[in-house]
């Protein structure tokens, strides 16, 4: 009994004590345990962290490959560097480093003691293949660099030394990846333009669209027209007036032509359509702010002072006009200077075009609701004249080439004391900027601000500086203004002229001879003639020559239902029978025969029908300057000036160089 007491008294402290120790080893490893778990987990937070960063560091090298921008070396080689800076600090290096230790220590890897090796060996081969016995104290002290350089070994890990191979390797091709880069980015840029030209394009038809709706709404004012009482031309201007605002900037520059010249329209209409000459709808500010930018990539107000887009100071078909003052540097200090500005219309180019379109799809048509043989050839003349005609127009549409012909005539002016051209401080496709012209205003406003003699006096003056400009830009210079209506003729107290909106010039080099045997045909009514000038202006000669028989008995018909007969050599006694009336009429069927060839079938070259367009604009000018004078005062003081031509040029001149002259003499005082 006292054995199995013992026994068991023996037995129980022993479980005990083991159930105490596992207690105690239990206690003792669970801070370890939270410790480890604690760094694991912080570690694996790490990780996940950098892992969802490390995209970022792609985003610098991204925005440079696809930017549209040519990559350099040196950009393409920071934004790698920086690139691979940001992978060496991810955990997954330094998670390599200890990999690798452990590696090396288990020989997997190459370690320390496999480099030494190899160094001994390589020391060794040296020293017993040396040609020179070399002294035991070098070698010795090569060992104790070799062990001081080793002793504390900055090991890389597996991960960074795969990127420092991936970044050699890089660095070797970048030259030939940056050439790779920027190449196909060329293709895309191509690609991009190419796609980007087919939505342009359709942009375009969108536009178009809106434009030919809008102008063939404008044409069924035709209808309410033709169901006026045809004596009734008060309401007749008023629906035309209606029409050509709404139709846009061609039928606006039609109304400008048919205005130059009042003879050939009612007094309600001729009088309707000149407020065209003088103003049309302005600009709306955003189209302004619209062209700014596209010129300037600036607003108005950053580059002008007190430039108001609600107050233009005059409105065209082609843009509006501006009052600003501009910041200049004179003597070393800035001054304002009033300038004018010249804005463009957006979009005018498919205006016109699609202005001509509309009118031809009228045209055609109008064969359905008349379809009589002899109409159709005479719509499709109109058609094409109508085509032919708007090419001119076209001309206007670039500030540059307006520009252009506005220097060359402001030149030209500087030897002449009879009219003047503002001069152009800056110009680009959309926006010009010119003189201000302090002195000057409108010349029918100021006509109208004169009364009895003093008025009379001053409008045969400007009629006289007027003519004399014509004659010195068809003579001297044989190129003159394409477009001479009042609203582009401004003038000084004295009669002095300004000529403004240089949008085209007429070119008469190669076409004198033409023009002069035209208007001679038509003087004397010479129907033979004028059918083989008209066939030599057309744009289908050949095809032309073949009717010739036809034109010509047409053309015989025309004049006789204007009664003007043939003078057949008797031209003095003609003349004097017929009196003003007669050569009134005969030199109005110069322009009207130019203008109305579609009734012929023949279509005139665009260079001839602007000529006709500038000489009835000319004549339309010139004859309302004297508004209120009789005509025969206008046929005397036309001859005197025509025939005194020569010397009040030499006069002119003689002008010019005294003023110059006075000039140098003040200054050299």
């Amino acid at each position: 009994m006292v054995k199995d007491s013992k026994s068991s008294e023996g037995t129980e402290p022993k479980a005990l004590k083991s159930v105490t120790e596992r207690k105690k080893v239990i206690e003792i490893n669970l801070p370890v345990l939270r410790d480890r778990t604690g760094s694991v987990l912080r570690g694996a937070g790490d990780f996940a962290m950098s892992t969802v960063k490390l995209p970022k560091a792609f985003m610098p090298l991204a925005q440079i490959l696809v930017s549209d921008e040519e990559v350099t070396r040196e950009h393409l080689a920071e934004e790698l560097d920086a690139l691979f800076a940001a992978l060496y600090r991810h955990p997954l290096s330094e998670h390599s480093k200890a990999i690798t230790v452990y590696l090396r220590k288990v020989r997997i890897l190459p370690n320390e003691e496999s480099t030494e090796n190899l160094i001994k060996f390589v020391v060794r081969q040296v020293v017993l293949r040396s040609p020179v016995e070399i002294p035991e104290q070098i070698v010795d002290e090569f060992w104790g660099f070799f062990h001081e350089l080793i002793s504390a070994p900055e090991l890389r890990g597996l991960v960074e030394l795969n990127l420092d191979i991936v970044r050699l390797v890089l660095r070797t091709y970048e030259p030939l990846l940056v050439d790779l880069v920027n190449r196909v980015k060329q293709l895309r840029k191509v690609n991009q333009h190419a796609l980007g030209d087919m939505v342009q394009k359709v942009q375009v038809l969108k536009g178009d669209l809106r434009i030919l709706r809008r102008q063939i709404k404008a044409i069924r004012y035709i209808k309410p027209f033709l169901q006026t009482d045809p004596k009734d031309f008060a309401a007749q201007a008023q629906i035309v007036a209606r029409m050509v605002r709404e139709f846009g900037p061609l039928f606006i520059k039609m109304a400008q032509v048919a205005a130059a010249n009042s003879d050939f329209l009612p007094e309600e209409i001729a009088r309707e359509l000149k407020v065209f000459q003088e103003d049309v709808a302005p600009m709306t500010p955003d189209e302004v702010h619209e062209a700014f930018m596209d010129v300037h990539g600036k607003m108005p107000t950053e580059l002008y002072f007190n430039f108001d887009v609600n107050k233009p100071l005059k409105s065209g078909s082609i843009g509006s006009v501006y009052l600003a003052k501009k910041p200049v540097i004179q003597n070393g200090v800035e001054i304002l200077i009033p300038v004018v500005v010249k804005v463009a219309r957006h979009n005018l180019e498919r205006e016109f075009q699609m202005g001509a379109l509309a009118i031809e799809l009228m045209l055609i048509s109008s064969q359905y609701w008349a379809p009589h043989s002899k109409l159709f050839p005479f719509l499709e003349s109109m058609s094409k004249q109508i085509k032919e005609f708007t090419k001119g127009f076209e001309q206007e549409l670039n500030f540059e080439d307006e520009a252009v012909i506005q220097r060359r005539f402001a030149e030209r002016s500087r030897k002449s004391s009879v009219w003047d051209v503002p001069e152009l401080y800056a110009s680009s496709g959309r926006i010009l900027e010119m003189e201000f012209l302090e002195d000057a205003m409108a010349v029918n406003y100021a006509i109208e601000t004169l009364t009895g003699k003093e008025k009379a006096s001053f409008q045969r003056k400007v009629a006289e500086n007027f003519l004399y400009t014509i004659l010195e830009h068809l003579i001297v210079h044989q190129e003159f203004h394409g477009d001479l209506h009042p609203g582009n003729i401004m003038v000084g107290q004295n009669g002095h002229l300004y000529l403004i909106d240089w949008g085209n010039a007429v070119d008469m080099r190669g076409k004198w001879s033409l023009v002069w045997e035209y208007v001679a045909a038509v003087v004397v009514a010479d129907t033979e003639k004028i059918t083989e000038v008209l066939i030599k202006m057309s744009t289908d000669p050949v095809g032309n020559g073949k009717r010739a028989a036809e034109i010509k008995q047409m053309l015989d018909e025309t004049l006789r239902k204007k009664n003007i007969t043939p003078m057949r050599g008797h031209v003095i006694r003609t003349l004097s029978k017929e009196r003003m009336p007669g050569i009134h009429r005969r030199l109005q069927t110069i322009l009207q025969l130019m203008s109305n060839t579609y009734q012929l079938g023949v279509v005139i070259q665009s260079d001839y029908l602007h000529l006709s367009r500038s000489i009835v604009a000319m004549a339309g000018t010139y004859g309302n300057l004297y508004k209120g004078l009789s005509k025969l005062t206008m046929a005397r003081d036309f001859f005197t000036q025509v025939t005194l031509f020569p010397v009040n040029l030499a006069m002119d001149r003689l002008s010019i160089k005294r003023t110059e002259l006075q000039r140098f003499l003040t200054v050299g005082e």
